[in-house]
């Protein structure tokens, strides 16, 4: 009976201490010659210690509700300390009521310059820049924790997309490309996207579209794809108030494939109109759009 008793308090204390996110850290240094160095493993190790053993919000997530995302970085050159990079970040959540899980977001930063000693302590604080290396990968923390927010709660993700502000803010002391309000397209526009009345569009898209799409699914297809459908009409409204913006590339970076799959099987639904719209606000996506069958 005591054992039983201990068990159950190691798994409650298991699941109150478990952190937000469940990361996964790659880092490629084929193109620096030396990717074997052993600096390169150790920065690969610290970024994912760092990543999943910080507490970044005040919620309790249980251990599945844990946010699955990838950091990849591709290092093209160092001296020293300094790095010369670039950065992939994905993050997905799941689908209700199936095994599938979503892509949330998918962004490709080629402005990831930093400064690294092998063995240095990584560690967040607020209040203060303390590298590049850190601020680029907690603003995209804080970024993720806002999109994934907004997917099951309309405009729930406002809380985090300010902290990713804040980081932009503190950032723009350490004068590093990124951060900068006139560069475009750039972490500062991402945040400044997200946070804009202009842009609401697409927060309300990606809410439609899983909560009232994806999520109805596995109970109801054309229900969820018809829904689906609809949440593109709230894309078309911000592309006639602000057309080829930002924003609307990161939305369609995570979602082109995922749309295409989504109407070319199961139940039909009318989307002609939704074919023109598409067509209409991301035209780079064309080839996407065509091998959509219905």
């Amino acid at each position: 009976m005591n054992k039983l008793f201990l068990v159950i308090i190691l798994v409650i204390g298991v699941n109150l201490n478990a952190q937000e996110f469940n990361a996964t850290v790659a880092v490629n240094a084929e193109q620096t010659g030396n990717p074997n160095l052993q600096v390169f493993k150790t920065l690969e190790r610290s970024l994912t210690e760092f990543i999943n053993n910080t507490k970044w919000t005040t919620v309790d997530y249980r251990t599945e509700e844990r946010i699955n995302c990838s950091f990849f970085i591709t290092i093209s050159s160092y001296d020293n300390d300094a790095f010369s990079a670039t950065i992939q970040v994905q993050a997905s959540r799941p689908v209700y009521g199936s095994s599938y899980s979503t892509t949330i977001f998918n962004i490709n930063d080629k402005q990831f310059n930093f400064n690294y000693l092998e063995f240095q302590p990584l560690n967040y604080n607020p209040n203060s820049y303390e590298s590049n290396l850190i601020s680029v990968v907690a603003f995209y923390l804080y970024t993720i924790l806002g999109i994934d927010a907004d997917t099951f709660e309309l405009n729930s993700g406002t809380p985090y997309y300010q902290e990713a502000k804040n980081i932009v803010g503190n950032a723009q002391s350490g004068n590093t490309v990124g951060w900068a309000r006139e560069q475009n397209p750039n972490r500062f526009r991402l945040n400044d996207d997200l946070l804009s009345g202009t842009y609401e569009g697409y927060r309300e898209a990606m809410y439609t579209y899983h909560k009232d799409g994806l999520d109805v699914m596995h109970n109801n297809i054309k229900q969820g794809k018809e829904t689906i459908a609809e949440a593109m009409k709230s894309l078309e409204g911000m592309h006639d108030a602000r057309p080829n913006s930002y924003i609307m590339r990161v939305f369609f970076d995570a979602k082109a494939d995922e749309i295409s799959n989504v109407f070319s099987g199961g139940p039909s639904v009318n989307i002609a109109e939704t074919i023109q719209i598409l067509n209409r606000v991301a035209p780079t996506y064309s080839k996407s759009w065509e091998n959509i069958k219905f």
